[in-house]
């Protein structure tokens, strides 16, 4: 059976970036951009994302948004590294799964802004708390590649309220071989800041591209 198509932004359509923390919303922020887009702060949570992404999309100029979770998250593979980026092709938690658009398209381009990082694909599980130590391994069991405690529920409730495309990149701020636990990995997280403060202009690469007419 073939896939439903992707689907592509009205012409019309902004762009919305959902995150957590008030530092991934500076990173975010002061990105230098083409174009503008909403940087929302959600606060830390899957429930505080839900109620944040599904009131801003419901009514009003982000109706029909595309949505782009992003800010920090755990690695879970071994040999990844505080810096690089997560390009999820489907958000995971409670079992329900939520398939993003054109994760490929995204990648380039973020692999572009942001040359010799290294960039990762897979599934990106939601938490509701911060994982650590064996449920890592755990959860890199059931096959996904990075955690956080917000994309899931982001882009879940961007699409509850309305199709639209939606994607979700992620910096690396601690992995297996470099827990935030550790001082050692304070320089980790400075390199994650650069980082996502250097990755919005792909997200605007991205949404141009779903605004181009479909042959």
């Amino acid at each position: 059976m073939a896939l439903p198509p992707e689907p592509a932004a009205p012409e019309d359509a902004p762009l919305l970036v959902a995150c957590a923390l008030g530092i991934e919303r500076l990173a975010l922020r002061g990105s230098a951009r083409p174009a503008a887009a909403t940087v929302l702060r959600t606060g830390m949570g899957p429930a505080n994302a839900e109620r944040a992404v599904l009131a801003a999309c419901s009514t009003g100029p982000l109706r029909r948004a595309a949505v782009v979770a992003s800010g920090f998250c755990a690695g879970l593979a071994p040999g990844m590294h505080p810096g690089d980026i997560v390009v999820a092709d489907e958000t995971r938690a409670d079992g329900t799964g939520t398939r993003c658009t054109e994760p490929a398209l995204l990648r380039r381009a973020v692999a572009r802004a942001l040359p010799g990082r290294t960039v990762h694909a897979g599934v990106l599980a939601g938490a509701d708390h911060v994982v650590r130590g064996p449920e890592r391994a755990r959860l890199e069991a059931t096959g996904a590649i990075a955690v956080d405690m917000e994309s899931a529920a982001t882009l879940r409730s961007a699409l509850a309220a309305g199709p639209r495309p939606v994607a979700a990149v992620r910096v690396v701020v601690d992995a297996p071989e470099h827990e935030l636990v550790r001082i050692s990995t304070v320089r980790g997280g400075i390199s994650a800041f650069r980082v996502l403060r250097a990755v919005l202009p792909a997200f605007h690469e991205w949404h141009r591209s779903l605004l181009l007419p479909r042959r």
